[in-house]
Formats: structure tokens, sequence, C-alpha cells
């Protein structure tokens, strides 16, 4: 999997002078609904995302997007081994490198898949008031997708985007995101 982020970086830097080639920096944010081993927590998600896309044709594009994003999805237990005690697992940073094609909708408008690899954190904490203590692990996954993004000007767009992502232990995650962008 760490093998496809670096091949997109790559494809990143050595074709930057492709013909109707198009570079993007976007702000995201929206629901992040977590599963680990069937129980589920929602939050917040938000990061941001680079990416570059690449004209096949007038109508059909490919493109790479890496991005990095966080959550304030949480969930806690009280009283688990003794009074006054809390344990709390908490979605961390969550890296993706993914590839997208798509096709214009219109001049204005495009739709798209993406297909990927993704990293995110796990943080558990607990704390019995005396003394607490934390432990954090990452999980390797691939994440599903399609999106709709609408060109407010040459250079200002919109985006929403769903996301699947599964990681290693039974954890994957829910994403419906709202973006805003620049396009170079």
């Amino acid at each position: 999997m760490k093998k496809i982020a670096v091949v997109a970086a790559a494809a990143v830097v050595a074709f930057p002078a492709a013909a109707h080639a198009q570079a993007y920096v976007q702000v995201q944010a929206g629901l992040d609904s977590v599963s680990v081993e069937g129980e589920s927590e929602e939050g917040v998600a938000y990061g941001g995302a680079i990416g570059y896309d690449f004209a096949l044709t007038d109508n059909w594009f490919v493109g790479v997007e890496g991005s990095i994003d966080d959550s304030t999805t949480k969930a806690c237990v009280s009283d688990v081994l003794s009074i006054d005690d809390e344990v709390c697992v908490k979605t961390g940073r969550d890296l993706a490198v993914v590839g997208r094609i798509g096709t214009k909708l219109g001049e204005a408008s495009q739709i798209y898949v993406l297909g990927g690899y993704t990293n995110a954190r796990i943080k558990a904490t607990y704390d019995d008031g005396v003394d607490s203590f934390s432990e954090g692990d990452n999980g390797d996954g691939f994440r599903l997708g399609a999106g709709y993004r609408l060109n407010f000007s040459e250079n200002m767009f919109g985006k929403l985007e769903y996301r699947y992502s599964n990681y290693e232990s039974d954890f994957s995650r829910h994403n419906a995101l709202v973006a805003v962008g620049m396009s170079f």
C-alpha cells in the first residue's frame, strides 16, 4: 500500500507540464462515522487536500489527491474497573493518497469516483483519577468514494464527497464531506 503512495506522489511531480493539467488545494469538513467491531460513533471530520487532475479527453479526466484529516469522533465509558475511572477511544489523524477518474457534466461541473490507500490513527486512554495512560495505533487500509465538483469561477470550486475507508482489525469509517478550494 505504501508503494501506491510513492507512485502517486511521483506522478504529481513527474507530469506538471501535461496539457490541461490542473493543480488544486481544498479544505473540507463533514460527518465522520467510525465503526470498530460493530459499534459506531459519529463526529465531525475536518482537514485539507492537494491534488492534480489530468485531462484524458475533452470530457474525461484522471487525478491524484493527497489528504490529511482529523476528527472529533470519540467514545468514553466510565466506571470500567473502579469508581471514577474512564476509558476513551478517539480517532486521530487520517492520511490518504487516492486516484480519481471522472467526467464533466457540463462546463462547470464534474462527477468522479476515487480509490486508494489510507492510514488512520486511533488512541485509547485510561484515567482513574490518580493515574492515566494512553496508547495509540495506526491502521492501514483502502478508501473508496465518489464526488461532485462545481466550479464557482475559473479558480474557485466546491465539492460534495462520500468516502468509505476500511482499516485493519474491523475498523472502518464513512465520511460525507463538503469542500471548497482553489485551482491553479
